[in-house]
C-alpha cells in the first residue's frame, strides 16, 4: 500500500486502486496522476473570469481543465469533470511542452495570452503535470495560474509555490460544519490562503448557498480573517444557481449585496460574482 501526500486525504491505496479524487491512482507501488497531460477542456479565457479582477486585467489566459476533485460539493458547477474518473468523459493528452508551445503561440497573437490557467476541475491533484508545466512557462516569460479549493497539504504546496504567479482559492464557507457538507478541512485551506498570499497573487471566492453558508456573521469572521492577513486580498462574494445534486433555490441577489456590504467594512475589494 502508499499513501497519497498531496491533500489532507492521505488515501492509504493498494496497488491498481485510485483515490477519492479519481485523479491519482497506486501504479508500481508509487501515486501516480493518472490524469497527467489528459484535459477535457481547453479555452482562452478573460482572467477576469477566472476570478481574477486585479492579476493582469483585460488579458487573455489559455485555461486547462482535466478531470477529477478531492471535494464533493454537491452543487459542484463542473460536476461532469470534477466528479468524473479516466473512463467517464472524454479528453485528450498533451505533453508540457506542447502545452506551453501553443501558450506562447497564443501570446503572440493579437488577443494576447498570459499563460496557462489550470483550472475547471481541481489543478492540486494534477501536482506533477502543473509543476513540470509551470518550469517550462516560466522559461518563456509566461504566467501559471491555478483556480483551486485550497485542499493541498502544506509540503506540496511550499514546493509549488515557487512556480506559481496567481491563485484563486474557493473559501468555500467559514466554519467546519459547511466543509463537512462539501467533504473537506476548513484549518487546510485557511492554511493555504495564509502560506499562498505571502507567495504569489491570491484572491479568493466564496459561492453562497442560501441555509448553508449565508449567514451574516460567517462573511464577517471570514472576511475579517482574510483581513488579518492583509486588507487588500480581494475577495469575490458569488451568486449559487441550483446544479448537480443541489436543488436549493438560487441565492437571492439581496443576500449577495448584503454580504458584500459586510465584508467591504474590513476588505478593500468585495466583487459581487454571478449576478
Amino acid at each position: 500500500m502508499s499513501i497519497c501526500s498531496i491533500c489532507p486525504r492521505k488515501c492509504n491505496l493498494n496497488e491498481g486502486q485510485q483515490g477519492f479524487c479519481r485523479g491519482r491512482a497506486c501504479i508500481n507501488g508509487r501515486i501516480e496522476p493518472i490524469n497527467y497531460g489528459r484535459f477535457t477542456s481547453l479555452a482562452l479565457d478573460p482572467v477576469e473570469k477566472k476570478p481574477l479582477h486585479h492579476f493582469y486585467p483585460q488579458n487573455m489566459i489559455l485555461s486547462l481543465g482535466s478531470f477529477g476533485c478531492n471535494l464533493r460539493c454537491p452543487f459542484c458547477q463542473n460536476y461532469q469533470i470534477s466528479m468524473a474518473g479516466i473512463n467517464d468523459v472524454p479528453q485528450q493528452q498533451i505533453t508540457p511542452e506542447e502545452l506551453t508551445a501553443l501558450a506562447l503561440k497564443l501570446a503572440r497573437e493579437p488577443a494576447g495570452n498570459l499563460g496557462v490557467a489550470f483550472t475547471y476541475n481541481e489543478p492540486f491533484i494534477s501536482y506533477e503535470f502543473v509543476r513540470d508545466c509551470s518550469v517550462l512557462l516560466h522559461q518563456v516569460g509566461l504566467k501559471t495560474v491555478l483556480v483551486s479549493n485550497g485542499h493541498i497539504n502544506p509540503e506540496p504546496l511550499a514546493e509549488l509555490l515557487p512556480m506559481i504567479d496567481a491563485m484563486n482559492i474557493d473559501l468555500k464557507g467559514f466554519t467546519q460544519e459547511y466543509y463537512d457538507y462539501v467533504g473537506g478541512s476548513l484549518d487546510c485551506v485557511k492554511q493555504t490562503i495564509a502560506t499562498a498570499y505571502k507567495k504569489c497573487h491570491v484572491e479568493v471566492t466564496t459561492l453562497v448557498v442560501p441555509t448553508k453558508n449565508d449567514r451574516e456573521k460567517e462573511m464577517e469572521e471570514e472576511a475579517k480573517w482574510l483581513a488579518s492577513l492583509s486588507a487588500e486580498i480581494p475577495l469575490h462574494i458569488s451568486r449559487y444557481f441550483p446544479r448537480y445534486k443541489s436543488d436549493i433555490p438560487a441565492t437571492p441577489l439581496e443576500t449577495i449585496y448584503r454580504l458584500r456590504d459586510t465584508a467591504q467594512k474590513y476588505l478593500k475589494f468585495v466583487h459581487s460574482g454571478n449576478c
